[in-house]
């Protein structure tokens, strides 16, 4: 069982508990559990057999015994029980942003709602505005969020058709006659969510490759295959497809499988220009002979093209800047210098600065922000300013012991209702970067939520303003935030956005990044990272950067340490 497929069972655990009414200590710590084994970098399983899981902070006796059980039988007895016991509609209905599993058995014991179509009919009756703490804003709310799962289903984010991805890849790459295996459509375009994935393979002998996807583990029903392709369904009830082609067909169908259509229609169009004819599998001669193409760069070039990224291929006028020679150096990832959203251990991360140090340190960095949580937000083990100042004293001893790399004493602070910052500006002077974020109020109206932020931009010790619209991808929507306002006055107050990497939040997406490197604001592009494998997750912000259409110049944590210091003052 993987470490995703754990925490998933033991989320869901926590939630029919909390449904259930269950001890609140209990309910957080298998949700804790639940974020900490989905962060680990080696395997939950093969720890629990070795004997070392135990040692994981967070996984108590109890909550051993329940992965015991995942890794051992694929089931939790306790899970199962609760199953058979709640309606099986509930866990949908909880998952509709803004219930939760206290107001969702609200809803069960008051008006028996027991799934999402019956929670539609209710809000549209006006049934729910009856409730205590409920109303006619509530009830439109709802329906605003149901319609955004609605229109969400059967996406995936792109984290998790990534991982599924790679797996058929390598698994695909691992058997004999394989010549080339590639990720391609949306997931290769880096795009935030996808509907399936696809999967191109380079062989000569494609009539045993395909059968073998009935033997792996992941693939729950082939729904069709021929000798060329086949089209799937994963345990994880995600949708694939396989093709393949001859090598010397290859790439021309790497760029067709990568998409997207309107670039490939162009694509044609400039081909039958150029006196050639472009089909799927290859570039051919008015005549029938197949033109040698020995990768995408000399693809494009054949067409009289600059190289186009994957993640520019939308349509989006990529092509024409291409023909003209003015298409944009996009970021790459050996570009970044550092990341200036990170938590630790002393609020609610799950490791020592020390820790987070080294990883930057692998990762190529010569510095990272220590931005944990200020102290309003509870839940988070926000800061005290007497903790907050025992940090940062702490942080300069380790900084005289450091060698080439410098820990920057940080604070995500949060920008509160009210529109004030959670610290006085006596203390965020002393920061070398302040990160305001809004955490609470999140329904507020348009004018007072994008005035709380304005008002932070021009505070003049705010560095950076983290995730923007404060969306969860197929979760939440944004906050009704005027972006474009905001990204005037960022402008003008010369404070950076950031680009949250975090694959579930990606904000600013890329239209908004785009949209504020025109204004001229600097982006930086954070992990906003809870454990040391989320600072891997810098390269799903890259990827919004690069579909941005931005290069080096537009991001803040590109600069080397000197100059990076030297904008923060």
């Amino acid at each position: 069982m993987r470490n995703i497929e754990i925490a998933w069972a033991l989320r869901e655990l926590s939630d029919l508990l909390e449904f259930k009414g269950e001890d609140y200590f209990k309910i957080r710590a298998y949700r804790q559990a639940a974020k900490t084994l989905a962060g680990l970098p080696c395997s939950a399983a093969e720890m629990y057999r070795n004997g070392t899981l135990k040692d994981v902070p967070g996984v108590g006796k109890n909550i051993l015994a329940k992965i015991g059980e995942l890794v051992e039988t694929g089931e939790c007895d306790l899970l199962q029980r609760l199953r058979e016991e709640i309606p099986p509609g509930i866990v949908q209905v909880m998952a509709v942003p803004g219930m939760g599993p206290k107001r969702t058995r609200v809803f069960y014991e008051q008006l028996e709602i027991t799934t999402i179509k019956e929670l539609e009919k209710a809000a549209r009756s006006r049934r729910i505005r009856s409730l205590p703490g409920m109303g006619a804003k509530r009830e439109q709310e709802i329906l605003r969020n149901i319609k955004m799962l609605k229109d969400n289903s059967g996406s995936f984010i792109l984290s998790t058709a990534l991982e599924i991805a790679t797996e058929f890849k390598q698994y695909l790459s691992e058997l004999s006659d394989v010549d080339t295996v590639a990720v391609a459509g949306s997931v290769r375009r880096w795009r935030e969510t996808a509907q399936d994935v696809d999967i191109l393979v380079s062989t000569l002998s494609p009539q045993g490759l395909v059968s073998t996807l009935n033997r792996h583990p992941l693939v729950n029903n082939v729904s069709f295959q021929d000798e060329r392709r086949a089209n799937f369904i994963t345990t994880w009830g995600i949708p694939g497809k396989i093709l393949t082609v001859p090598p010397s067909r290859y790439i021309p169908a790497l760029v067709w499988c990568t998409g997207n259509t309107g670039h490939w229609t162009k694509l044609k169009d400039i081909a039958l220009s150029k006196g050639y004819k472009l089909e799927a599998e290859g570039v051919f001669e008015h005549n029938g002979i197949q033109v040698p193409v020995a990768s995408e760069e000399d693809f494009y070039h054949k067409l009289g093209l600059e190289y186009i990224p994957p993640e520019m291929r939308e349509d989006r006028g990529e092509i024409e800047q291409a023909q003209s020679g003015n298409l944009p150096q996009v970021l790459r990832e050996a570009k970044m210098r550092g990341d200036l959203h990170i938590h630790s251990n002393w609020s609610d991360g799950g490791n020592s600065i020390e820790e987070l140090v080294n990883k930057a340190r692998e990762k190529g960095y010569s510095y990272l922000a220590v931005t944990d949580h200020s102290q309003s937000l509870k839940i988070a083990r926000g800061l005290s300013v007497e903790r907050l100042l025992e940090q940062w004293e702490y942080i300069d001893g380790l900084n005289r012991e450091l060698k080439g790399f410098q820990v920057l004493k940080g604070i995500e602070v949060d920008i509160l209702s009210n529109g004030e910052l959670d610290y006085p500006d006596q203390i965020l002077s002393r920061a070398d970067v302040v990160v305001a974020s809004v955490h609470s109020g999140f329904k507020q109206e348009r004018e007072k939520i994008t005035g709380r932020i304005v008002a932070a931009i021009e505070n003049p010790h705010v560095d950076i303003i983290g995730h923007l619209t404060g969306r969860l991808i197929g979760h939440r929507s944004g906050y009704d935030v005027d972006v474009e306002k905001v990204i005037k006055k960022a402008a003008e107050n010369n404070t950076a956005l950031e680009i949250n990497s975090s694959p579930d939040r990606l904000d600013l997406d890329e239209l908004n990044a785009r949209l504020a490197a025109e204004y001229g604001v600097m982006l930086a592009i954070n992990t906003d990272a809870h454990d040391l494998r989320r600072m891997d997750e810098i390269i799903y912000g890259i990827a919004v950067s690069r579909r941005a259409w931005l290069g080096a110049d537009n991001i803040l944590n590109t600069k080397e340490l000197p100059e990076l210091l030297s904008y923060l003052r």
